[in-house]
């Protein structure tokens, strides 16, 4: 053996250096900043457009100052959500390190240090605590607080019970149209409150019954406790939501009132035919086992785009009387 073989040997290993995002993830964009900001989920928050029902609903949004609340209630929601997605993948990098597709997210591919994570959710979330109590009202606060303690507790162990699971993330959807209501003083009508939480709950029940479909097709579960589901009993939940949407839904449009003397026609009756199509389309997607994320499914779907085009036209006429 040469000298300069035998000199190689004798050279000490050096440690492997551990990688500090897993192989095959790309670097994300904007360092540390774009990593806490795509943490935050921008796509999800199109769901806190919900605080616009209520208002929306009582006919509210004509006055400046009412918009203005509502786009505060918007901004402060936004952040409290976004405080939940902060601690919920700080908790969970070490598993999504594991997973093919979640590895990419921000903290599981160390862009985001995890102490990062949960420092800006904990100032996100008390930014959003404070700001609603103070720049709006007393409720509306302890409305954040409820919100934030029940997701808070849903990442550590609610997404882990049967059913329970299911529904934190529908009240979290009620919780929504509920803010914009109490920001603005507004009664909440006990229809209006079904048909929010049931409709929310078939969009919930059709998002689990998909991805079990998709699971038992072999394309892997995304969550644990899809195993302890059935794709039956998921498929019965979600037909149930949907029935009783859409009787709360015509209730709540017959118990409104008669016809406006001066309206052209029963716009708020009428509108029911177009809540139920509706509903009725997107159950085509549940059906397949396509029924993905909410926002993907009607905004990706045009006819379903129109249906609900329509159905905000005709509520609106039925709201302005015309």
């Amino acid at each position: 053996m040469t000298e300069r073989g035998a000199a190689l040997l004798e050279r000490p290993e050096r440690p492997e250096r551990r990688p500090r995002r897993p192989a095959g993830a790309p670097p994300g964009p904007g360092g540390l900043s774009g990593g806490l900001l795509r943490t935050a989920r921008p796509r999800q928050w199109v769901k806190n457009a919900l605080v616009l029902a209520a208002p929306a609903a009582a006919g509210e949004l004509g006055s400046v100052p009412a918009i203005a609340r509502l786009a505060l209630v918007f901004a402060l929601f936004t952040a409290a959500a976004s405080a939940v997605y902060l601690v919920n993948d700080a908790r969970d990098a070490e598993a999504d390190r594991a997973h093919p597709v979640k590895r990419r997210r921000p903290i599981a591919a160390g862009e985001v240090p995890v102490p990062v994570a949960y420092a800006t959710g904990a100032l996100l979330a008390a930014v959003a605590v404070v700001g609603a109590a103070t720049l709006c009202n007393a409720m509306t606060g302890a409305l954040l607080t409820a919100y934030l303690s029940m997701q808070l507790a849903y990442c550590v162990w609610l997404k882990h019970v049967l059913v329970v699971d299911m529904a934190v993330v529908t009240t979290g959807f009620l919780m929504r149209a509920m803010t914009g209501g109490v920001a603005l003083d507004i009664p909440l009508s006990r229809w209006f409150l079904i048909t929010t939480g049931f409709g929310a709950l078939f969009m919930v029940a059709a998002k689990r019954y998909s991805e079990a479909v998709q699971m038992a097709g072999g394309n892997g579960a995304t969550r644990a406790l899809l195993n302890e589901y059935t794709t039956g009993y998921l498929r019965f939940v979600w037909q149930l939501a949907a029935g009783v949407a859409v009787l709360a839904y015509c209730l709540w449009a017959l118990e409104a009132g008669g016809v406006d003397e001066e309206a052209l026609l029963p716009w708020r009756q009428l509108s029911m035919i177009a809540f139920t199509l509706a509903v009725l389309r997107y159950a085509v997607f549940a059906d397949r086992g396509t029924a993905g994320e909410p926002e993907d499914v009607v905004l990706g779907d045009r006819p379903l785009a129109v249906i609900g085009l329509v159905w905000a036209a005709m509520y609106a006429l039925a709201v302005a009387g015309l």
